[in-house]
C-alpha cells in the first residue's frame, strides 16, 4: 500500500536548513512573525496563536515562470554567520533545558555577531523610506517583490494604507571569493582535537 505524505510530515534536514535560515531573516524583521514564533515556542498550538493582522492576501498576478534560486551564495553567507556568529550551532540547539534568561544572553551574542557578520558584507536598504506607521500610497505597476499587500486587499491599484514594514534590500553583497575546490554545502567543518 502506497503511503501518502502529510503536510506535517517532518521536513528532510536540508529543507530544515533552508527553513532555519529563512526564518532567521524573516523573525528578525518581522515582529508579528516573531510573536507567533515566540508563542510557538513556548508550546501554544498553531490555532491558539492570537492573529493581530490579517493573513495576506494575494493580489492577483500573471504568473510569471519559475527559476532555480542561485545557492552557492546563499550557503556562503550562511557559512560565514555561522563562522562569525554561531548561528546553525545556536539554532540547531534544543533550547528546552536552557532558561529564558540564558536563550536571551546567547542570542544577544548571536545577534550582535551576525549583525556585524551581516553589515561587513551585504549593504542593506530599506525598500520604502516612509517611517512605518505613515499612510503610503502603492501605485499601479508596484513590483511584488519589493511591496506586499495584506489586509482586505480590493480593487486595483493605486492602494493607500499603512506602512507596516518598511521592507529590506541588498543594494550591494561583496562575498570572500572562493579557493578551488572549496564547498560551500559544508557550513561549518568537524573540528577534532588531537
Amino acid at each position: 500500500m502506497a503511503t501518502t505524505s502529510h503536510p506535517a510530515a517532518e521536513p528532510s534536514f536540508f529543507a530544515r536548513i533552508g527553513l532555519a535560515f529563512s526564518l532567521f531573516f524573516r523573525v528578525l524583521f518581522d515582529g508579528v512573525l516573531a510573536g507567533r514564533v515566540l508563542r510557538l515556542s513556548r508550546g501554544a498550538e498553531p490555532s491558539d496563536a492570537p492573529v493581530s493582522k490579517a493573513a495576506p492576501t494575494p493580489v492577483p498576478v500573471a504568473a510569471a515562470p519559475l527559476h532555480a534560486a542561485p545557492t552557492e551564495s546563499a550557503l556562503q553567507l550562511l557559512g560565514l554567520l555561522q563562522r562569525e556568529a554561531r548561528l546553525v550551532d545556536f539554532v540547531m540547539e534544543d533550547m528546552s533545558s536552557y532558561s529564558d534568561a540564558d536563550v536571551g544572553a546567547a542570542a544577544r551574542v548571536v545577534h550582535d555577531q551576525c549583525k556585524k557578520a551581516l553589515t561587513e558584507h551585504v549593504k542593506l536598504e530599506r525598500v520604502r523610506s516612509e517611517p512605518e506607521g505613515n499612510r503610503v500610497t502603492v501605485p499601479a505597476g508596484f513590483s511584488a517583490s519589493e511591496v506586499r499587500l495584506v489586509g482586505n486587499v480590493t480593487g486595483s491599484a493605486p492602494f493607500s494604507g499603512v506602512l507596516t514594514h518598511a521592507g529590506w534590500r541588498a543594494a550591494s553583497i561583496e562575498l570572500p571569493q572562493l579557493s578551488q575546490g572549496h564547498d560551500v554545502r559544508v557550513i561549518a567543518a568537524a573540528e577534532v582535537e588531537l
